[in-house]
């Protein structure tokens, strides 16, 4: 006789059953899996050239070819392996807002279309009628300068600025990059869980995947940086990747509800005159979306990429040169907090010149997550659209 509890059992093994063999199999651990590219169903040509393309920049320190769970394609820059950390820059925004799903499959908020209002106090003024999706879909409607706010990386409390952003416009009507978006998530995550997102981070999504080795920035108030600046190596970036992939699925555990994934693969702003190469979704960017293949992507300021072909079980990490200093995972300006507010592009390269020149010191005048000249991305961002492309080809069979 089949009880209540006997069928929800069965039903549980079905579920899981089905969706380890509808995900992939195999899970990769510290000793990564790796395989002939052949093995897996993909021309070694094909590896190789996307290889070739993404060192065509300089600036490459790593990529990383997954399909199937399984690593076919993996290189390195001169001085750098595969436990080398790089900095995420935007890319954390993806993690982050991770977490709004994972809140949401736990009950302690309750749609995606709630108020922002309804967890942050200080958002019941103009900003009212602002919901989480907004917030996440990058039409809050928030004040959006030519900075972008990207100002805001320079000062010693983000949060307090963030909070102290106002309205611009109505919500839902347009699509502007806004780094305020991303950071009030933060401080919205730690109010619905009364947990501060780092944290969360680390015990929702790093343990579950395995991953031990990661910086996960915080400024000077001990703000988490929501909407950048997770340090960790391109194989553990490409867990998180493959997390999507499978639909949140991870060995055994559920870490993430397929619905939410779902919602976040869409395309809600796409390929217009303000975004021509990409779409958007969730804090993902499309880039590319029709009958051939759906590519979705992280992405970082200075051409940080994890692709996810959630199709055909596809992962492809690419991060820039990254020099990793053992000084914390906590902000420090010291001198160079004079010139914060300078145009962005001045205000950086005012603090290469005092670094370089060693008027001031890293790690103790300074603290901060730092992409060199040498990491940054030229040439890849001219071949973008190849490059995705060739991503897109890997499942192929010609």
């Amino acid at each position: 006789m089949l009880t209540k509890t006997n069928l929800s059992l069965f039903f549980f093994i079905l579920f899981t059953s089905f969706n380890s063999h509808a995900t992939g199999s195999y899970f990769p651990n510290d000793n990564w899996e790796t395989s002939l590219p052949e093995d897996q169903g993909v021309n070694q040509t094909k590896i190789d050239n996307l290889i070739d393309l993404a060192y065509i920049d300089n600036s490459t320190m790593g990529i990383i070819v997954v399909v199937n769970g399984k690593i076919i394609g993996e290189k390195y820059a001169e001085g750098f392996n595969h436990s080398s950390h790089g900095t995420s820059w935007s890319m954390a925004k993806s993690y982050y807002a991770a977490l709004i799903g994972i809140s949401i499959d736990r009950g302690e908020i309750a749609s995606l279309d709630d108020k922002v209002k309804k967890y942050l106090e200080y958002f019941n003024d103009e900003r009212s009628n602002i919901s989480i999706r907004e917030l996440l879909n990058m039409s809050s409607g928030l004040d959006f300068p030519d900075h972008e706010h990207e100002r805001m990386f320079f000062q010693k409390d983000h949060l307090d600025y963030a909070r102290n952003v106002g309205v611009e416009k109505a919500a839902g009507v347009k699509w502007e990059y806004n780094n305020v978006n991303s950071m009030i998530i933060g401080d919205l995550l730690y109010s619905a869980t009364g947990i501060k997102a780092d944290i969360l981070f680390e015990e929702r999504i790093l343990k579950p995947l395995g991953i031990s080795d990661y910086k996960l920035w915080k400024d000077e108030s001990g703000n988490v940086l929501a909407y950048c600046c997770v340090d960790m190596s391109a194989r553990d970036y490409s867990k998180i990747g493959l997390l999507f992939a499978r639909n949140g699925y991870w060995d055994g555990e559920q870490i993430l509800s397929k619905n939410f994934i779902d919602e976040t693969f869409k395309v809600v702003w796409g390929f217009s005159e303000a975004s021509p190469r990409s779409g958007y979704s969730l804090h993902w960017w499309v880039g590319k979306h029709d009958d051939e293949s759906k590519i979705f992507h992280t992405a970082g300021k200075f051409g940080q990429y994890t692709f996810v072909d959630r199709e055909n079980d596809i992962v492809v990490t690419r991060i820039t040169k990254y020099e990793q200093k053992d000084h914390g995972d906590v902000q420090k300006w010291g001198p160079l907090g004079y010139f914060r507010w300078l145009g962005v592009d001045q205000a950086v390269k005012t603090a290469r010149i005092l670094l370089n020149f060693k008027l001031v010191e890293e790690g103790i005048d300074v603290i901060t997550p730092t992409t060199e000249e040498d990491g940054e991305s030229k040439e890849f961002n001219d071949n973008f659209e190849k490059f995705v492309d060739q991503v897109s080809k890997l499942s192929l069979k010609n």
